[in-house]
């Protein structure tokens, strides 16, 4: 991804797509995209217009479905869990002045947390930073 398209978030409708492709675990063409949308489901054409706009965004990309196939499959360029380290960041650097302390304070104040869910956030940090328990 060029430097440019590692800042850009995606649309709603975009997301929905990525999810999509994320969930799948497969190259899937427009049709078996469209088929994963309850009704009413969205046109062809709108479907394929997001998909150019994700193509050129770099968050997907496409291949031949079979030799001498027209029909393209797409699948994700990058995991949902890169997108969503990248998105956390930019949050946390531009509503939180780059503070995960302030961004975790945030959370905790405006969540309302379970004290199970705060135990399991807890031995979380301390699995993921062994250093905090000695």
């Amino acid at each position: 991804m060029t430097r440019d398209n590692k800042t850009r978030t995606l649309t709603k409708a975009e997301m929905e797509i990525m999810n999509i492709l994320w969930d799948s675990g497969e190259a899937l063409t427009t049709h078996e995209i469209i088929a994963h949308y309850s009704d009413p489901k969205p046109a062809y054409s709108t479907i394929a217009t997001f998909l150019k706009i994700l193509t050129k965004k770099e968050f997907v990309r496409s291949k031949k479905q079979g030799s001498g196939s027209k029909t393209l499959a797409f699948m994700p360029r990058i995991t949902r869990e890169m997108y969503a380290n990248r998105v956390m960041r930019d949050v946390k650097d531009s509503l939180f002045g780059g503070s995960l302390k302030s961004m975790f304070s945030f959370f905790a104040q405006h969540e309302e947390l379970s004290d199970e869910d705060l135990q399991e956030i807890i031995s979380i940090i301390k699995v993921n930073n062994p250093s905090i328990c000695s």
